[in-house]
């Protein structure tokens, strides 16, 4: 069984966020970064489970440029067996998908898993385009996927009740919770990670679609009001005339 599996870092979730140049780019200084958390925890340990049970290999794969290079070696600590990296600015999620496809292509891969999105661009694009570029099925949003021979089982929740789908390999899943569980990386593993490969891969020519004009943060949050609990009036007075939720 040859997997791929789509990483990319994100910002850990005690950054604080700015923006810098009218806020129209992400302000990096002092941002500490990670493997995105959908990736690692969902895609990339299922990837490593299937990996021990039949056999086989797994190859992470993101766009980015050198500076990305120790949360690639994180992956790796995790027990990925090898490591691509396709060196150009990942700039949006169709040049993101292109890229990836452009390697995959050739590689021969019986399924390719991904998280289902970023926890800082929540987008949920790539899996989707990466799957109509290779002409591969696509399940998205998995919270349970199980390899027989050639034939793949993947469930996925839907508003009432859980849908399965069966398709042959090979395939494309973005995973959600409950695919697997985290896996955090021993002294082995780090240190194994620093002799693993990493191929670095130049970019094919792509156009991107879509450009970022300008970001903004959400409105602070206000103060918390601390309500006696014998005063269920003011409460709900507060919920009727502040919040507006009932």
């Amino acid at each position: 069984m040859k997997i791929l599996v789509c990483i990319s870092k994100s910002p850990d979730t005690t950054s604080k966020i700015s923006f810098t140049d009218g806020n129209t780019k992400f302000d990096e200084n002092g941002v500490q970064y990670i493997v995105n958390p959908y990736d690692e925890w969902y895609a990339l340990v299922r990837a490593l489970e299937i990996k021990e049970s039949l056999g086989g290999s797994v190859t992470i794969i993101t766009v980015g440029k050198a500076i990305d290079d120790p949360v690639i070696r994180k992956a790796l600590a995790i027990g990925a067996d090898n490591a691509v990296r396709i060196d150009a600015e990942p700039t949006e999620a169709y040049f993101t998908a292109t890229q990836i496809s452009a390697y995959a292509k050739d590689q021969s891969f019986d399924l390719v898993l991904l998280g289902k999105e970023t926890i800082n661009y929540n987008g949920s694009q790539v899996g989707g385009m990466l799957a109509q570029q290779l002409d591969l099925p696509f399940v998205s949003v998995a919270s349970k996927l199980d390899v027989n021979d050639n034939l793949l089982t993947v469930e996925n929740e839907v508003p009432g009740g859980v849908e399965v789908s069966e398709l042959s390999l090979p395939a494309v899943v973005s995973c959600a919770k409950g695919v697997a569980e985290q896996r955090i990386p021993n002294m082995r593993g780090i240190m194994a990670a620093r002799t693993k490969p990493l191929n670095v891969v130049a970019p094919i020519e792509c156009q991107p679609l879509t450009s970022f004009v300008s970001y903004e943060l959400p409105n602070e949050k206000s103060a918390c009001k601390m309500i006696d609990p014998e005063n269920m009036d003011e409460l709900v007075a507060l919920l009727h005339n502040e919040a507006k939720v009932i």
